[in-house]
């Protein structure tokens, strides 16, 4: 039965090591805690980290060691950061379209800018030959987001070099300082 007493005495220091170290990490995180002026701010790894294992304290162990946030929210954090949810909420996909890439959109504008007279159908099928599945709608929107306004009215601010640009094939033959008919 000796090593009864002397495991009995070994636990025994131990737990009063362990007991005597918490307490001056309370004291010292009371003393830090009173240096400090207004609410820290918190990364969620913190907050992961002082979940994990503030859960495993019993309520009342939380009540005196916690001094940066009130218990229940060390609770709140573990089911928020820590806990799994089994309503299958992360299986969930989000409803809609999924958002248009950057680069989409910025060929949608260029497109739009080059070819005034395109519509959104015929914008939408440029890009569905470059490979990119975009509804005429989608485009639509782009465009008003962006501020630029259906084809019909950005034709009417076509100027002389874009049209002269735009129909170049046709006026190769012309001659623009020959006027017929009489004088």
């Amino acid at each position: 039965m000796p090593w009864k007493k002397l495991l009995a005495h070994v636990t025994g220091s131990i737990d009063e090591e362990l007991r005597l170290r918490n307490e001056y990490l309370v004291t010292e995180n009371r003393i830090l805690r009173s240096k400090i002026k207004g609410q820290l701010r918190l990364k969620d790894e913190e907050r992961r980290a002082l979940a994990i294992i503030g859960k495993k304290l019993g309520r009342k162990a939380r009540e005196t060691i916690a001094t940066i946030v009130m218990p229940d929210t060390i609770l709140r954090w573990h089911a928020k950061l820590v806990a799994h949810k089994s309503d299958g909420s992360s299986y969930r996909r989000t409803m809609g379209r999924p958002p248009l890439s950057p680069k989409i959109e910025a060929q949608i504008l260029r497109i739009a800018r080059e070819n005034k007279t395109w519509g959104y159908d015929r914008i939408s099928g440029a890009l569905k030959n470059l490979g990119h599945r975009v509804s005429d709608a989608t485009v639509a929107n782009v465009l008003k987001r962006h501020g630029l306004p259906p084809a019909a009215d950005r034709k009417k601010e076509t100027t002389w070099t874009e049209f002269i640009n735009n129909h170049m094939d046709g006026c190769v033959g012309s001659d623009r300082f020959l006027r017929h008919g009489s004088m």
